[in-house]
């Protein structure tokens, strides 16, 4: 048919119609969001609705019972995760600020998932590293500092069980990875995790066109 594309640059109406026709308009979410965005710019660091959603139906699809969250803000994507894991679930998160986890607690209450979710203050890589290395974890979210992207991302897959996901965040950076002008060491990171993964031969991966790029690795 004429006229049809396997592309389509989303504009702010279209936007809007997508969200709109996914089934993520929970008041829980909606009111955590709303909390979020009195603490100002920095709320631009919430996943946009629909990832959240994407994000639970991954996690209920395969079947988790196990997952790692490096990067907790708010709550909004653990809340997602948590959600759809079995009610024997747990949920690992690793975050380094009090303020905006203790927002994220008393949503998990208020949701009735706090008893899944184990919430580690400090340096993710510490408490990542001293996990035992074996196949504990179905599904992992990558959301922290970008420069620390690749040492998330192999800590993680050392503890992934085969066909496990990671899934990592930002991988567009607003369009930044293409910007040429921009040496920053964000930026950098971003650029190298991503040509990183889409080499690694022990995971198939592909990135997506979801809110800031989304990244999907399926550990073989």
């Amino acid at each position: 048919m004429a006229g049809l594309s396997k592309f389509m640059s989303l504009s702010p109406e279209l936007y809007d119609y997508l969200v709109a026709h996914g089934n993520n308009r929970d008041p829980l979410l909606q009111e955590l969001s709303r909390e979020t965005a009195k603490l100002g710019p920095i709320s631009v660091m919430e996943i946009a609705s629909e990832q959240g959603t994407f994000m639970g139906i991954l996690t209920a699809a395969i079947g988790a019972r196990s997952a790692v969250e490096v990067g907790t803000f708010t709550g909004y994507s653990s809340l997602c995760v948590a959600r759809a894991l079995p009610s024997n679930g747990e949920l690992l998160c690793c975050d380094v600020n009090q303020e905006w986890t203790a927002i994220a607690k008393r949503y998990w209450e208020k949701a009735g998932v706090a008893h899944k979710i184990t919430l580690k203050i400090g340096p993710a890589l510490e408490t990542l590293r001293a996990l035992p290395e074996r196949n504990s974890f179905d599904i992992a979210f990558i959301d922290a500092d970008k420069t620390n992207y690749r040492d998330y991302y192999e800590e993680i897959l050392k503890r992934l069980r085969q066909n496990g996901l990671i899934l990592l965040d930002n991988v567009l950076w607003s369009g930044a990875v293409l910007d040429q002008n921009d040496q920053s060491e964000d930026t950098k990171a971003i650029r190298a995790i991503n040509d990183f993964v889409s080499h690694d031969d022990r995971v198939e991966a592909v990135m997506l066109p979801i809110a800031d790029g989304l990244t999907i690795a399926r550990k073989r």
